[in-house]
């Protein structure tokens, strides 16, 4: 596997911001200016925005200056998160419209790499066919301006192995609709590195990277917003995962996601430093580097 270019998830570089709080407090204080400086500096290739965030950021930049902050400092990756509802009726899904519009304009803007969309969060179990069919529908307005999507699978969604998430995409077939794989997940899901390394190529169009400790804290979601390590600081086998992917084919770049109620309360720029650090370090592990 090669050496992965890397993309600062929002999360990593938002700094102290609430999870799934309100859109003020799940936005970012820091500037994107300041944030992209930061990541530049460190060595990612590219960085992550949250649809709240974005919608603050645009209060004082407008997409072309966006645009040029991103350029000036070589950001090559843009992602945006992060889209729910998707597979829902009535309010639930016009509320994921509204969403979604504005991250597809964002997007035709920006020149953004990828989507970030997630499964029904309350494992409602929908029908096959209309997953896919609405899948379906996601990828191609997503074509219609130059990005893709990401269908991110969890433990407590009605999205939660392998087998549905390709079941999903692949009878989406959409060549820029593909799996979005967080080690976090895979983990905590029970899913074995072996059967990512099976995944048929070109079905995975994202991977992220962190660490977790060995035992679940509180709920998987208190455990997901708030205890997430930084790559070797915690139980999870990253070389492992590393070797299923350079298996499977992966060559995209990787994210690397630190969501934690410990690490939000430290200066972002370190945050970002450490968490590059580490992941590059145990990226060299694997390659007996």
């Amino acid at each position: 596997m090669e050496v992965p270019k890397f993309i600062a998830s929002y999360w990593t570089l938002a700094g102290d911001v609430v999870p799934l709080g309100n859109p003020d407090q799940e936005a970012s204080s820091h500037g994107l200016t300041e944030r992209v400086e930061v990541a530049a500096k460190a060595g990612y290739c590219g960085i992550g925005l949250m649809r709240s965030d974005l919608l603050k950021i645009l209060r004082k930049h407008s997409y072309s200056e966006i645009k040029s902050i991103l350029t000036d400092h070589e950001m090559r990756y843009l992602e945006l998160e992060f889209l729910v509802g998707w597979m829902g009726d009535s309010n639930e899904h016009d509320e994921s419209e509204v969403v979604l519009s504005d991250m597809l304009n964002a997007a035709e803007r920006l020149g953004v790499r990828h989507l970030k969309v997630g499964p029904d969060m309350g494992a409602r179990e929908w029908p096959m066919d209309r997953m896919i069919e609405r899948f379906f529908g996601l990828c191609d307005r997503a074509k219609r301006v130059g990005t893709s999507i990401s269908l991110e699978l969890m433990p407590w969604s009605n999205i939660r192995d392998l087998k549905t998430a390709i079941a999903v995409v692949s009878g989406a077939g959409c060549k820029n609709g593909g799996i979005l794989l967080d080690i976090w997940h895979i983990a905590r899901g029970g899913i074995e590195y072996s059967e990512v390394s099976q995944i048929p190529a070109g079905l995975i169009n994202y991977v992220e990277i962190n660490d977790a400790d060995k035992n679940v804290q509180g709920t998987l979601l208190e455990d997901t917003l708030d205890n997430r390590k930084f790559c070797g600081e915690g139980h999870l086998d990253l070389s492992g995962f590393f070797g299923a992917l350079t298996v499977q084919g992966y060559k995209g770049p990787i994210g690397i996601e630190i969501l934690s109620k410990v690490q939000r309360k430290r200066p972002f720029a370190d945050v970002a430093h450490d968490a590059i650090r580490t992941a590059r370090r145990e990226f060299d592990k694997t390659r007996g580097v």
